[in-house]
């Protein structure tokens, strides 16, 4: 984020945090969710730090990066917010650098809300694209959205799904394809995650939004739609078992019925 933007980047947040109520913080839950939040300006991150303290999670401020590129690789967060306009390196190539060597769920947050800026975050590997000004509690629930999802597949430790070559292991989060296992990102893991189990039915886009993201589709959110078309291009001869479905969603074949549209 630069100094040009005069907008208030998170709305509502400073009368919350000026208004000296510590209700709140005094029944906050133990710190259980590491958050890294990488971000140059000093004033928001100071209010974003104290307002997910009050909801148990502890929050990590870097407003460098490098520093911050650094600190995402070395672990030990649950998930990474990360500002695009950044002074030196900015979000959308530090992210593509993350991407190349950890799957960490990454949720982008930027004033840039042209359509062209949130598919270029998508493509980058975002699992989520928020854009300023922001409510708090707005934020707070696509953190819970993204954190539900992966807890939701922990919880089936024992679970696998077959279907042909294409192995799903939610316990371990992992995907094979013919023995090879695909380097999907969080996000790709959750929706193929989604497909996989309704697997000859199809899903709509609102359906995957919910269970996704715990939000209904826009017209013009392509989000699903990106994500689907990086995880085609990772199953290679194997992406036309997700046959799109126009105007309804997609589906997930059970058999290799070939790639393209079909008809409702």
């Amino acid at each position: 984020m630069n100094a040009q933007e005069s907008s208030p980047l998170l709305s509502g947040v400073p009368t919350m945090m000026m208004s000296g109520d510590d209700s709140t913080s005094a029944s906050a839950p133990a710190v259980a969710v590491s958050i890294l939040l990488i971000d140059d300006d000093v004033e928001l991150c100071d209010l974003m730090q104290k307002f997910f303290a009050r909801h148990g999670m502890s929050v990590e401020v870097v407003h460098n990066s490098h520093r911050g590129l650094a600190r995402a690789l070395a672990g030990g967060h649950d998930l990474v917010l990360l500002d695009v306009m950044m002074p030196d390196l900015d979000g959308f190539e530090l992210l593509g650098q993350v991407r190349s060597r950890s799957q960490i769920p990454v949720i982008m947050l930027t004033a840039r809300t042209a359509q062209a800026d949130r598919i270029r975050g998508l493509n980058a590997g975002a699992d989520d694209y928020l854009p300023k000004p922001f409510g708090p509690e707005e934020l707070l629930a696509r953190i819970r959205a993204v954190l539900r999802r992966m807890d939701n597949s922990r919880q089936s430790e024992h679970e696998s799904f077959v279907v042909g070559p294409i192995r799903l292991i939610p316990g371990a989060r992992e995907v094979l394809c013919e023995g090879r296992v695909l380097g999907l990102t969080s996000i790709e893991f959750d929706i193929l995650e989604q497909l996989v189990r309704s697997a000859g039915r199809v899903l709509s886009r609102d359906a995957l939004m919910t269970a996704l993201y715990q939000r209904r589709a826009t017209p013009f959110d392509r989000s699903i739609d990106v994500h689907i078309s990086h995880i085609r291009k990772k199953l290679k001869r194997h992406g036309d078992r997700i046959r799109t479905v126009r105007g309804v969603g997609y589906l997930f074949c059970t058999g290799a019925e070939g790639e393209g549209e079909i008809a409702p």
